[in-house]
């Protein structure tokens, strides 16, 4: 039976994809039939059939990385041969366990096309083309520079680089982003439009404005200026804002790593930000350096409006099997912790817990990321607050310079939208923490049933006393001895006088016999 699509809103993109080669298929070429696994259930699995070739495409989209994949070489002659079929097939296992292992190949929209053809085989850049056109044709304000493919790790949100069209600001450049609603998605459509409206509202000195917000029955479209540095990922990596993400973050050239001093100052700076959204009720749960902008010396998060679109975090798989992260503000503690570590060794945290800080890391530097990213405290003890965070010495001796006091008025109907969507989302990622235990409590009571079944197997082998060896083989009987000759019999007379003939035989008196020789051959 055909695998059914399942739509945008329904389709969390942030879990993980598994695959396992299961056969091969030989015709005028060999097919690999390969089972490929959503998250923890084998439930959630389907087949896919690949040729070396697919294999051979899926390389060369992602090696604009210039991340060395593990990839079988071509072979022209032979390549029906069995056992190198076989050879093949492990190596091309290892291959996509390779870009699987890799949290920046594994998100990108080639992997999953690969994959999961059903879900991601539309063309999301040109159906986010014409939501924008239809956007510019009502509100005429703007046009479009250039398409800005693939710069983000979202599936499902693109970005145009737009112009104002009054010509007295021709030297303007904005950024315009569609993004399809997620699976947390949860408001009534005129509640929707009127709490992203708010955004536009926020005034906060280290949380980047919201220049213009527009919405349709599938998502959102917000107007910011353009920032020609980027992003702080991007400055962390050297980067291009307008370069493909592969490029710009697969295998950069050189990375930066931030001063303690700067550190404690945009650590301090995000934490004031994320106090104000935690203090107005609102969800943010968002944080990475790919939202973060920096002015100067001055740090500012975006992208306010992923949690009121529904859209899962690039971290939820990561905190997803931790019982100590379970609402937003947890969520965003969790996500400041991976900042941190990105800022001070250049390069992201690629587990999901730490299992031990860098030697170069400061004292301060180090205790705090262990006071957030052990296993012991994601499980057992709990993360810190963000008041807690802002009260710790490495962050409290900052002194930030005075600001505007922040605007964020939230009207106490939408309050409620904004509480229910918060709730709903947690209420989701308690259910796939919940679901997640008992699968894993269900396997490892099946591994240990079956460790279990083998022990008694073997117990019982061991107490069944051993069979009796079979009889022997009776030996041969020995072979009968030849019965003695018959003893002579004695001489008699008749006997001698029969010997005395013979010895007295003369062939003179015998005829002269004529032969016939026909032995000759007939010619």
């Amino acid at each position: 039976m055909a695998r059914a699509k399942q739509t945008t809103a329904a389709l969390d993109d942030t879990v993980p994809l598994m695959c396992i080669f299961e056969g091969i298929s030989k015709k005028e070429h060999v097919d690999y039939i390969i089972k490929v696994q959503r998250g923890a259930s084998p439930e959630g699995s389907w087949q896919v059939v690949h040729r070396y070739s697919d294999f051979a495409a899926l390389h060369a989209a992602l090696e604009v990385s210039g991340i060395e994949m593990p990839l079988p070489p071509k072979k022209v002659f032979g390549n029906m041969d069995t056992t190198f079929v076989v050879e093949r097939q492990q190596g091309l296992q290892n291959f996509m366990n390779f870009i699987l292992g890799n949290p920046l190949l594994a998100r990108h929209i080639s992997v999953k096309k690969f994959l999961d053809p059903v879900n991601y085989s539309e063309n999301f850049q040109e159906n986010a083309t014409q939501h924008v056109a239809m956007f510019l044709r009502s509100v005429p304000n703007w046009e479009i520079v250039e398409p800005l493919p693939d710069i983000g790790w979202r599936i499902h949100k693109s970005y145009f680089l737009i112009k104002p069209t009054d010509a007295s600001k021709k030297d303007i450049r904005n950024m315009l982003t569609w993004t399809c609603k997620g699976p947390d998605f949860g408001f009534e459509e005129k509640d929707f439009e009127a709490v992203l409206k708010l955004l536009t509202t926020i005034q906060h000195p280290y949380i980047y404005p919201t220049g213009f917000t527009s919405c349709s029955a599938q998502g959102a479209i917000i107007v910011r200026n353009f920032i020609p540095n980027g992003t702080l990922r991007d400055i962390i990596c050297k980067a291009k804002p307008k370069t493909a993400q592969l490029k710009k973050y697969g295998s950069p050239k050189s990375r930066v790593v931030m001063p303690i001093n700067q550190i404690q100052i945009f650590g301090k700076q995000i934490l004031e930000a994320l106090k104000f959204l935690h203090d107005k009720g609102f969800p943010y749960g968002h944080l990475h350096t790919g939202n973060i902008v920096l002015e100067g010396n001055v740090c500012r998060i975006l992208d306010l409006e992923n949690s009121l679109l529904g859209v899962s975090p690039i971290h939820r798989h990561r905190y997803v099997p931790h019982k100590k992260i379970q609402d937003k503000e947890s969520e965003d503690v969790y996500c400041f912790a991976h900042v941190l570590y990105e800022m001070a060794f250049g390069e992201p945290l690629r587990t999901s817990v730490i299992h031990e800080v860098p030697p170069t890391s400061s004292p301060d530097l180090k205790s705090i990321l262990e006071s957030i990213l052990t296993e012991e405290v994601v499980n057992k003890s709990g993360l810190p607050s963000v008041e807690d965070l802002l009260n710790l010495p490495f962050f409290s001796s900052v002194s930030l310079p005075p600001t505007d006091k922040p605007q964020f008025k939230i009207p106490s109907k939408l309050k409620e939208c904004i509480r229910n969507v918060k709730e709903k989302a947690e209420q989701r990622l308690k259910e796939d923490q919940k679901y997640l235990r008992q699968f894993r409590r269900a396997s490892k009571a099946h591994a240990h049933h079956m460790c279990e079944e083998e022990k008694k197997k073997r117990k019982k082998s061991a107490k069944k006393p051993p069979a009796a060896p079979p009889p022997p083989v009776a030996a041969p009987p020995p072979p009968v001895s030849p019965p003695p000759p018959a003893a002579a019999p004695p001489k008699t007379e008749g006997r001698g006088a029969l010997l005395s003939s013979i010895s007295g035989f003369s062939k003179t008196g015998l005829k002269k016999a004529m032969t016939n020789d026909r032995s000759a051959p007939k010619v």
